[in-house]
């Protein structure tokens, strides 16, 4: 019989041995590649049509971007209104999104409705007529929503420092202007939807409660559908050679987005995983030291966060945070002192601890359910990596050194590295 006056065994994180579920791979008869993870417990699941068509392949700015938007807009059969009552009449949520690689579709749907759905999903991808109506009210929003942005200092210096570190013409660093929205035609649109959709590449990745014929009906509907290759293409990066940047973007703002950033390798590199815990020594979480210096002690910002930015090709090591006006400069001057710190002494046991369990405990989180492991597999095959992965990113939180950690500060936290910019 359980004891209730005895408290359960208290167990750091650090000692739990993560599993990741694996999936299954399944081929399409055009050669298609399926993701699946059949889990939980919730008759729904999701499907996601992954095609390399993001702004990497764009000839013109925004071609990409608004190809992927207006998916959902029109097709020969039906239109924009008719389309989205047929995902809503089924209590279903189709939405897309366009990256710097790819460009997706994903459905969340309750899996006894997959049948109904699929068929209008395909429409999109093969059907898709981008009705100049439709097109003309999509520039008129986009050009509002980034009116109402460029107001924004944390707008404004996220589109900044991106530029500053791949330059303006990288896929990596470019950014939107009224005028590119007015540069923008249906032809554009779909010439690109044309390549990268209806003859591009595509992947899917399945998850949830899957019926048993899920592959057979995927097969049906997407087994027939041309699949391309894809040829990335290299862009060279241009950084800026200044690296000290003030902007004024409301001359009677009272707060400053701040951005300190350097380049950084991909996931490929020998110092990422290790990186990634020295990084959440320094702002990665709210016990970091960013926050325990610059919140709690000087009571300069709401918040700070350091993070490696999601790249395939090349990342960054970002710093962001927004603060008073007047002491925007001091916020700079205490992320300095804590890099400072973190290459001249080594991180003491006790914290290193606290941050091995706190990533421990989200990677923990992000395995909880269907939609967070199939997210994660995503996550690991677009960036051309395998299991191994996984594992080895474990293993390194649980044993890599303080004395590295000091090593890698050395190598990567110097000033001198570092872009900087306040926007006000």
């Amino acid at each position: 019989m359980l004891n209730r006056k005895q408290p359960p065994v208290i167990k750091d994180a650090v000692e739990f041995d993560l599993k990741l579920k694996p999936y299954e791979k399944h081929v399409l008869n055009n050669g298609v590649e399926v993701y699946a993870v059949d889990a939980g417990t919730e008759e729904v699941l999701q499907v996601e049509w992954v095609f390399y068509a993001g702004n990497w392949f764009e000839k013109k700015n925004l071609i990409a971007a608004s190809a992927n938007f207006l998916l959902k807009n029109g097709t020969s059969q039906k239109s924009a209104f008719q389309i989205n009552e047929h995902f809503e009449f089924y209590g279903s949520y189709l939405n897309r999104h366009c990256y710097n690689e790819t460009a997706t579709l994903s459905l969340h749907c309750l899996s006894k409705h997959l049948e109904e759905l699929l068929p209008v999903v395909k429409e999109l991808i093969v059907d898709s007529v981008f009705p100049e109506e439709e097109i003309n009210i999509y520039k008129q929003n986009m050009k509002q929503r980034l009116n109402v942005n460029l107001k924004k200092s944390d707008f404004v210096a996220g589109r900044l420092i991106d530029a500053y570190l791949f330059g303006e013409h990288h896929p990596y660093g470019r950014y939107s202007h009224f005028e590119d929205f007015d540069n923008v035609s249906r032809e554009q649109i779909q010439e690109f939807y044309q390549q990268y959709y209806q003859n591009g590449k595509m992947i899917l990745f399945v998850a949830g409660k899957l019926p048993s014929n899920t592959i057979e009906l995927l097969n049906k509907y997407f087994g027939d559908l041309k699949n391309g290759q894809v040829e990335l293409f290299d862009h060279q990066s241009q950084a800026a050679a200044e690296k000290k940047y003030r902007v004024t973007n409301d001359p009677n703002g009272v707060q400053g987005a701040i951005r300190m950033a350097s380049p950084f390798p991909n996931r490929h590199h020998p110092d990422f995983m290790k990186v990634q815990v020295l990084n959440n020594v320094l702002g990665g979480f709210f016990g970091s030291r960013l926050m325990s210096n610059i919140r709690e002690d000087k009571g300069y910002t709401y918040g700070i966060h350091s993070y490696l930015q999601n790249h395939i090709q090349q990342s960054a090591w970002m710093i962001s945070t927004e603060a008073g006006r007047d002491v925007c400069e001091a916020t700079i001057v205490e992320v300095y002192k804590e890099m400072e710190d973190l290459r001249n002494e080594p991180i003491d046991d006790e914290e290193l601890l606290l941050v091995r369990n706190y990533m421990m405990g989200s990677i923990l989180g992000d395995l909880d359910g269907p939609f967070h492991i199939i997210s994660r597999w995503k996550n690991i095959i677009l960036n051309g990596l395998d299991e191994s992965f996984f594992y080895k990113q474990i293993q390194t939180i649980k044993t890599v050194s303080a004395e590295e950690l000091q090593q890698l500060a050395n190598k990567y936290l110097a000033p001198e590295h570092f872009y900087e910019l306040v926007v006000v």
